[in-house]
């Protein structure tokens, strides 16, 4: 009678963790653009510090072995160890490579190549810092063929290159960055970046492949607008060419607007997929009201993303330590 009543509560206790559901936002405060990925046991998430530029001169993360369960990590990086940001911290990407930790993100907004800033990298040992300057300057302060130097994504191909894809003012380049991350590498033509800007393309890169597909995301429209959104392109190469499909996360007038500017998170070793993105509530008209929230995302069997579905509710609990 004993086994049988300890082996009801432990099922019940099973079954309320995976009813367990992360809400939407994910974490208490503003923040956007977020960056998620999974190091180890744990999913991570490194988004912007939602505020007017000049208070944007930190980072906080985020971590979680379930998706419902979220730590902060406090202050990752700053402007005391990044001496040459004073303003728009913005967008960080995240890499791990060698047992170092590199942390991308651009800095100051600027605006000609004759300004201080651009995308700068961060290093540490570990995923939640502290990450000190790397360059001690911008690995990037200059335009190329009219991207501005923000909202950079690191990609890692098949082959072990890792690639840079970024780019404001509706323009996106594709770099080869060389090994340890210092510079980067020319193309067999001699160029260093290629345009690769898809129709409706505004910022807010993001890169993936899936059964040999490389799957090519963005954002559109206005951050501060309704009309921020999400669309995506299919090709056979890194490099494209990227035709526009269609858009995937967009506002819905009973959820939420100013949905966009995301990432992307694959379950190891299975075809479940996030999308962990910011969006607006409907009460707030302030642009940087923008709070990290976390959505399934899904495939048709031809291999198209279909539209996103957002919810208040978010996501079951999916531990990490539970995949094979």
């Amino acid at each position: 009678m004993k086994k049988t009543l300890l082996f009801g509560l432990m099922l019940l206790f099973l079954a309320t963790v995976s009813a367990q559901k992360s809400g939407n936002p994910v974490f208490p405060g503003w923040y956007a653009d977020p960056e998620a990925t999974i190091f180890g046991d744990k999913y991570w998430i490194y988004p912007t510090f939602s505020a007017p530029y000049k208070q944007q001169i930190f980072m906080d993360a985020f971590s979680s072995p379930d998706l419902v369960n979220w730590t902060k990590h406090s202050r990752i990086i700053d402007n005391s160890a990044i001496k040459w940001a004073w303003r728009a911290m913005w967008a960080p990407a995240i890499v791990e490579k060698e047992g170092k930790y590199y942390l991308f993100f651009a800095a100051n907004d600027i605006q000609n190549d004759e300004e201080e800033g651009g995308i700068g990298i961060g290093v540490s040992d570990s995923p939640e810092g502290p990450f000190r300057d790397y360059l001690g300057k911008p690995l990037l302060d200059k335009f190329h063929n009219g991207a501005q130097p923000i909202d950079q994504f690191v990609f890692k191909d098949v082959d072990g290159q890792y690639y840079m894809i970024y780019g404001g003012w509706r323009h996106c380049n594709i770099t080869k960055l060389n090994d340890d991350f210092t510079g980067f590498v020319p193309f067999d033509d001699g160029t260093v970046f290629k345009e690769i800007t898809p129709e409706g393309y505004v910022e807010g890169s993001v890169m993936f492949i899936r059964d040999g597909k490389y799957y090519f995301m963005w954002s559109e429209g206005g951050w501060t607008g309704p009309n921020y959104r999400v669309a995506y392109a299919i090709s056979d190469s890194p490099m494209g060419p990227f035709e526009r499909i269609g858009v995937v996360l967009e506002q819905d007038d009973k959820i939420a607007n100013g949905a966009g500017h995301h990432s992307v998170i694959n379950v190891p070793g299975t075809d479940d997929w996030y999308i962990v993105y910011h969006r607006r509530p409907l009460s707030e008209t302030d642009g940087n009201s923008r709070m990290t929230c976390i959505d399934k995302m899904k495939f048709d069997g031809n291999g198209k993303i279909l539209p996103v579905v957002m919810t208040n509710e978010g996501v079951k609990a999916r531990p990490l330590s539970e995949v094979k």
